[in-house]
């Protein structure tokens, strides 16, 4: 399998070169060149193990590996998660089920391809004898999982930057408490787009990405996205057979990389009638799919600050597919884009989305109302995708994150706070972070001074 990049100016790679180098030489992502079909034992009537689904899954994509090596990648990437089926299915309604994405280490979704990921970096050290640099953004859950998969491995150290003040307490003691010496999480003055805009820019630097050896963690990585997309396929495959028809999948996203990772294996063969784009205030996407323009504006911290982005990355590997694969256009597209901070897409289908918006009086009232209607409990993100469900149909609703993460806005909406032992745990812990200056500059003066 090879990848390429969006933006056209650079040679396809293979796994390994796309997976170390993150964001491509010419700024673009990496997508595969064909997308291949699901094999049709994949589809079997009762969903496989996770591990055995993950390895069927990313063998499609991988042909750098040996397939009894990557089965131990996989079983050691998803070894610990606390529930049997690592992703199950729960029906809360007649046609609603809800599939839990938080029984991994840090209790998110980002687990499944940041586990993973980590385990890559160790062996791409083991393999090639180069420390690396791990350089990634977080507005929240994607810093927590890269940690934990990263932290205390040798030749690696992980740089996250983070908004500071804008994510929940719990989230920054997860990323803070590791007392790794190789982990440096570093609150920044601003948002996550700040965040990401600087980590964008110094891995575009090809000179600073060379000489600092840095490799990527955020959802520009492909990796992490092919790990989303096989619990798409073990969601459906737990569904009772008569509620595979007309499937809609309800994605609470900000950086489109989740629902881009389902849009995907849809495009292989998976069938979903709809993907249902669910935003907080902060509603770019929700904005784009309704009237084809894809215009950032102000962040507003919410409850859902996870999901608080104004500038989704992935939506550049979409706009490439919608594009029929034209990457001049793409390249064309995003140049615009920078210049004037705003594209308006002509002839934009998005027949298979659906978005919705959620501001945070609406997130308590879901909380409640799910709460009420079927005695379960989401979280404040997962809430975000229960506005506007049709219960005539079946919805998947993908739940991002534990409750146990947001008590302030959980004790808010329903007067009671979820509990972890793995999160009470962090409340004992001192915390380490490493204030810099929000600004290239500074952020790679810092690295340069704590490289592995």
């Amino acid at each position: 399998m090879q990848f390429v990049s969006t933006r056209g100016g650079t040679e396809p790679v293979g796994f390994y070169e796309a997976f170390s180098q993150g964001l491509a030489p010419d700024g673009g992502l990496y997508v595969p060149k064909n997308l291949p079909l699901l094999p049709s034992d994949l589809l079997i009537d009762d969903a496989l193990p996770y591990p055995a689904l993950a390895w069927d899954f990313l063998g499609l994509f991988n042909d750098d590996h040996d397939p009894d090596h990557l089965i131990e990648l996989v079983d050691k990437s998803y070894g610990d998660f606390s529930d049997t089926m690592s992703a199950p299915l729960q029906q809360v309604g007649e046609n609603i089920f809800v599939l839990e994405l938080f029984h991994g280490p840090t209790l998110s979704f980002k687990d499944f391809g940041l586990q993973l990921i980590g385990n890559l970096f160790e062996e791409q050290i083991e393999r090639t004898g180069e420390t690396i640099n791990v350089l990634g953004a977080t507005s929240g859950d994607t810093g927590s999982a890269a940690i934990h998969g990263l932290a205390g491995k040798k030749g690696v150290n992980a740089f996250v930057l983070y908004p500071k003040g804008r994510i929940s307490p719990l989230q920054e003691r997860q990323m803070t408490c590791t007392g790794a010496d190789n982990i440096f999480p570093i609150p920044i003055d601003g948002t996550f787009d700040d965040a990401q805009a600087i980590v964008k820019e110094l891995m575009g630097d090809l000179k600073t990405k060379e000489d600092l050896r840095l490799s990527a963690i955020n959802s520009i990585n492909i990796v992490r996205v092919l790990a989303q997309a096989v619990y798409y396929v073990h969601a459906y495959m737990q569904l009772p057979p008569e509620s595979r028809d007309d499937v809609n999948f309800v994605v609470p996203t900000g950086n489109f990389g989740n629902i881009f990772a389902g849009w995907m294996v849809h495009q292989m063969g998976l069938p979903v009638d709809q993907f249902v784009i669910a935003t907080n205030q902060n509603d770019i996407l929700y904005r784009l799919f309704n009237t084809g323009k894809y215009a950032p504006e102000k962040v507003h911290p919410s409850h859902a600050p996870s999901m608080d982005i104004q500038v989704a990355s992935n939506f550049e590997r979409f706009l490439y597919y919608h594009n029929e694969k034209n990457a001049d256009a793409t390249l064309s597209q995003m140049a615009e884009f920078q210049a004037n901070g705003a594209i308006e897409i002509a002839n934009f289908n998005a027949s298979n989305f659906r978005a919705t918006r959620t501001d945070d009086k609406q997130i308590l009232e879901n909380i409640r109302d799910v709460k009420e209607c079927f005695d379960y409990v989401v979280d404040p993100h997962t809430a975000c995708g229960f506005q506007d469900i049709d219960e005539d149909k079946t919805h998947v609703v993908l739940a991002t994150a534990h409750p146990a993460k947001f008590p302030e806005i959980m004790k808010k909406a329903i007067g009671t706070v979820p509990t972890d032992d793995s999160l009470e745990a962090l409340k004992k812990k001192k915390q380490v972070n490493y204030p810099v200056e929000a600004t290239p500059e500074a952020v790679k003066a810092f690295i340069t001074e704590h490289s592995a």
